[in-house]
């Protein structure tokens, strides 16, 4: 233990960033020699000092150390170091909480990274500046934006044909991967090529003179053969008196002299061919000039094309080399040089594997590629001439000569220095991590199973939280439920009393989960915001009478302050805003005992497109200390531990206000002061539009009519099948129950409803699987309703896809179910009526959002209907060619084909879950290893993208609408 201790210390001293501990009064316990020298301090002065006072901003550092107890960790947060001569070091601070054996949290380890000399930092700053130069030079670039608007609009309109170039690209990869070894076979015979053909004109030359020489020479010898038959015999006669001496040679003598007399008989034909050669040498004379030119140019294209060649090898920032089978190198480019230092001529010729910190591993892979043809990517170790190591990549192939024979290798070494160097970064980073953790829990553990937990962690609170959803939700819908049933039968005072009592405590609780769910779906960007058209002062009066008793109980006044100018109709989320005032009216009311809440709405500013709104709500309360404004807006925080138990609440309402204006691009603040009172004011931007608002949706009174409704309820808790039963009794309707999926479909083939009430979670068979064997196995268009008690995770969407006609939340309002009952039942009866069969013409849930949209376009209406026609134009092409390429197989096209629909769920605000849908099809079109549920998948995303362009042709139209 002590070993690794001592190993753990040596570690952590060898750092260069400072690493400290800091214990929960903010004083350090423990530092690394970093921290000595990056603040001039001896250890025994940073022992037990405060932590804060070497940083130029002590009170951002500790509002960053109180970040760390308040997440568990904290990383790259910006901070700078001051050493006691004043200078100044930039770090990134990173920190994590640290525990004690029990889970108890004893302080923080911290880890400050000197970012002062990074490249990033400076070109944060610089962007930092660049930033604040663009929002000057805000007015100079409305003509860039609109160009910036028009490249959208044209890269939108690329789009298929970069995915047609990126086949064709993946193709040309294929190609260039094929032609290779063909180009490195040809570069080596081009160059031999260019050596034979220089070498080949100069024997042209020297032939051409050759060739007269010969003429000349031949004319001369027609002379010369008569004195050569004299000769001859006198050199019989030379030959024969030389005998003794040519002992050795008399073998060749002989032959010679049988070559010479042979040569006696040839003369006269030579002589014969000789007047015909000298025709031919006259003529090929003539083909000789020609040829030689034409052999120039040539000789000049393939000098150029060769010059080009080494031009493109020379500029390579990479090493190239090229070896003998032997080892030894006999070419390299200028990068060779550098990395090196070693000039051409001493590299030419010498043992290539000299130049690396491992030679045998070097040899190793360079033999490899003799066996494989080829290696890629092997990491390897070049050493310059001084010392300097330089992490490569090797990656090399044979080449051959026209033959086939391996003639030796061509080398390239990507240099991948500043990638390892991070990597190395990070692996210290993490093994300090560990270390630092490590000072309480076994190491060895938490490193196995981070991943795990990193992996997990998003899943396992969306899964949490669904499950709180609908485990909570579904008993408080039969608390709810049976009190409301109870509260319309005939009760005493007392019992009447005690009931009002459990269903304001049940919507308390309702109130509550519906806060912290909100929360939780602001945090993960899952939060939807409508954008319909809506009227701001009816929908802001009709929401302030709900506070009216309250605020006569309370003996306070509200005042109402609505600016006239406001445009009637504007386009929003009602839902959305009114959720952002209630709270801020609440918390007013709560902390109000005496005088006036004032609610006021003014206009900021309007132009063609949008007016901007800003929403105050003016209290003469408590107030709220100055330092703790800033905390108000916090999840679970309240201006003082006492709040909550003198005044209730659990401090996320103004936690929910903040994010649900942030996320719509909006801004919160609050002016306060202690027995004062408090302002609390939000600012939005609203669309405009010439449209009115679409009628609400009016609830249905009891109808004698319509008694002889059937409902299947299909439940699985007993005491929502229960409360189901009583208030379809009370609405006079049959009901039947089952309690699974399964059961309900059994039911169907013997029964006959007019329609079905699904839960979603249930055993066995679930609520979607149930809906989508009743929609495509039994072919039945009945209406079904989703009952569903989990808000967080229900995706509509998927309900609309799998063919379910609307859904109703947990806990049930009786007159909203009622309405939808009779509503659906109403429609169904009309459509059975038209000759034709037609869909069931049913209340939609949209799949579309066009927040995104807005945002892009800055509510630019031209820009909106441009991109909305492109996607209305593109869609149902790739929805048939992904139907099709699935129906037969064609994996290659159904993956294009979803490839080019995925960008467009995004854009157009559908389900991020269908975007996962697409990406499973895309995998599995990709590797075709599995196959299961791919049909289904393809299914959901046609019926998507199919309602989507409903959705969308309809927005179109009112987009058109409001513009003319």
């Amino acid at each position: 233990m002590n070993k690794e201790s001592h190993f753990a210390r040596s570690l952590i001293e060898a750092s260069l960033d400072p690493l400290i501990t800091i214990n929960d009064k903010g004083r350090i316990t423990d530092m690394n020699e970093s921290l000595v020298n990056i603040t001039g301090k001896s250890r025994e002065e940073l022992t037990g000092s405060s932590f804060f006072d070497y940083f130029t901003e002590p009170q951002k550092a500790e509002e960053v150390y109180q970040e760390v107890f308040a997440k568990g960790s904290v990383s790259d947060s910006p901070l700078t170091l001051r050493h006691i001569n004043g200078k100044l070091t930039d770090v990134l601070f990173n920190g994590s909480v640290f525990k004690s054996n029990k889970g108890d949290i004893l302080g923080v380890v911290v880890v400050a990274r000197d970012i002062a000399q990074q490249k990033w930092a400076i070109e944060l700053q610089n962007a930092n500046k660049e930033l604040a130069f663009q929002n000057d030079e805000k007015e100079k670039r409305a003509a860039e934006l609109i160009l910036a608007n028009q490249e959208l609009i044209f890269q939108y309109n690329e789009k298929e044909k970069r995915a047609a170039e990126l086949i064709l690209a993946n193709k040309e990869l294929l190609f260039q991967n094929n032609e290779k070894e063909k180009r490195a076979a040809e570069l080596i015979l081009a160059n031999k090529e260019l050596l034979f053909q220089n070498n080949e004109k100069e024997k042209r030359a020297a032939e051409l003179i050759i060739a007269n020489k010969e003429l000349l020479f031949q004319n001369n010898e027609k002379e010369k053969r008569a004195a050569e038959l004299v000769i001859a015999d006198k050199e019989l006669i030379f030959q024969t008196e030389e005998k003794e001496k040519r002992a050795a040679e008399l073998v060749i003598a002989d032959k010679e002299l049988v070559f010479q007399t042979k040569e006696k008989e040839k003369r006269a034909a030579e002589l014969v061919i000789a007047d015909k050669e000298l025709v031919f040498q006259t003529e090929e004379k003539e083909k000789r000039e020609t040829a030689n030119k034409e052999l120039e140019a040539i000789s000049q294209s393939l000098k150029l094309a060769s010059q080009y060649l080494l031009s493109l090898i020379e500029a390579s920032l990479d090493p190239l080399v090229t070896i003998s089978t032997k080892g030894k190198i006999t070419d390299m480019n200028e990068a060779t040089v550098n990395i090196t230092g070693i000039s051409r001529e001493e590299l030419t010729g010498s043992d290539f594997f000299y130049y690396f910190t491992e030679p045998q591993k070097a040899r190793e892979v360079y033999q490899e590629v003799f066996a494989k043809g080829s290696v890629t990517n092997s990491p390897l170790t070049l050493r310059h001439k001084n010392g300097k190591l330089t992490d490569v990549l090797f990656n090399g192939s044979v080449y051959k000569d026209e033959t086939g024979n391996v003639l030796g290798v061509v080398v390239v070494a990507r240099d991948i220095t500043d990638q390892k160097r991070t990597e190395r970064e990070l692996t210290e980073a993490i093994v300090f991590a560990e270390l630092a953790t490590g000072f309480a829990e076994d190491a060895k553990v938490k490193a196995e199973s981070a991943t795990l937990i990193a992996e997990t962690a998003v899943k396992a609170k969306q899964q949490f939280l669904s499950n709180m959803s609908h485990e909570i939700r579904t008993p408080m819908n039969a608390i709810i439920g049976f009190t409301k049933v109870l509260l319309k039968s005939e009760l005493s005072s007392k019992q009447k009393e005690y009931l009002q009592a459990i269903k304001l405590s049940g919507d308390a609780l309702i109130v509550l989960i519906n806060d912290i769910l909100d929360l939780a779906k602001v945090d993960a960007g899952k939060m939807a915001f409508e954008q319909t058209p809506f009227k701001m002062a009816m929908s802001i009066s009709a929401m302030l009478h709900l506070f009216e008793p309250k605020i006569r109980e309370k003996n306070i006044e509200l005042v109402k302050e609505y600016d006239s100018r406001i445009p009637r109709v504007l386009v929003g989320d009602p839902v959305r805003l009114h959720q952002i005032i209630l709270n801020l009216i609440s918390n007013a009311v709560k902390f109000t005992s005496k005088g006036k809440i004032t609610v006021s709405v003014s206009l900021l500013e309007e132009d063609d497109t949008k007016a901007t709104i800003e929403f105050a709500v003016k209290d003469t309360g408590i107030g709220i200390a100055q330092n703790k404004l800033e905390k108000i807006f916090d999840n679970f925080q309240q201006a003082s531990s006492g709040t909550s138990r003198l005044y209730g609440g659990t401090g996320l309402g103004l936690a929910i206000v903040k994010q649900l204006v942030e996320a719509q691009e909006g801004s919160v603040k609050v002016v306060s002061r202690i027995n004062e009172g408090s302002t609390f004011s939000f600012v939005l931007d609203f669309p405009k539009t010439k449209s009115d608002t679409a009628e609400e949706e009016t609830l249905i009174e009891l109808d004698t009519d319509f008694k002889n409704i059937k409902v299947l309820v299909v439940e699985d808790i007993a005491l929502n099948q229960l409360l189901m039963r009583t208030l379809l009794d009370e609405f006079g309707f049959g009901c039947d129950i089952a309690g699974n999926g399964k059961i309900a479909i059994q039911k169907l083939e013997s029964n006959k409803y007019d329609l079905i009430l699904m839960d979603l979670q249930m055993p066995e068979m679930n609520g979607f699987e149930a809906t989508d064997h009743i929609r495509n196995v039994m072919k039945s268009n009945i209406p079904i309703i989703a009952l569903t008690a989990d808000v967080t995770t229900v995706d509509l969407a998927k309900c609309k896809a799998v063919g379910m006609n609307d859904y109703i939340a947990k806990p049930v309002d009786e007159r909203l179910l009622y309405s939808k009952i009779v509503g659906s039942v109403k429609r169904n009866l009309s459509a059975e009526e038209v000759s034709e069969p037609a869909e069931i013409e049913t209340t939609k849930i949209r799949c579309t959002n066009l927040d995104y949209l807005y945002r892009r376009t800055k509510s630019n209406p031209v820009l909106m209907m441009e991109m909305i026609s492109l996607y209305l134009e593109q869609t149902p092409a790739l929805v048939s060619a992904m139907h099709n390429g699935m129906k037969d197989k064609d994996w290659g096209s159904l993956y294009a084909a979803v490839h080019k629909i995925i960008p467009s769920f995004a854009i157009m605000g559908i389900s991020a879950d269908f975007e996962e849908m697409a990406k499973k099809v895309q995998d599995f079109a990709r590797s075709e290893l599995q196959s299961d549920g791919i049909p289904e998948l393809v299914l959901q995303l046609e019926n998507v993208c199919t309602q989507a362009c409903i959705e969308l042709e309809a927005d179109y139209k009112m987009i058109k609408k409001t513009t003319t």
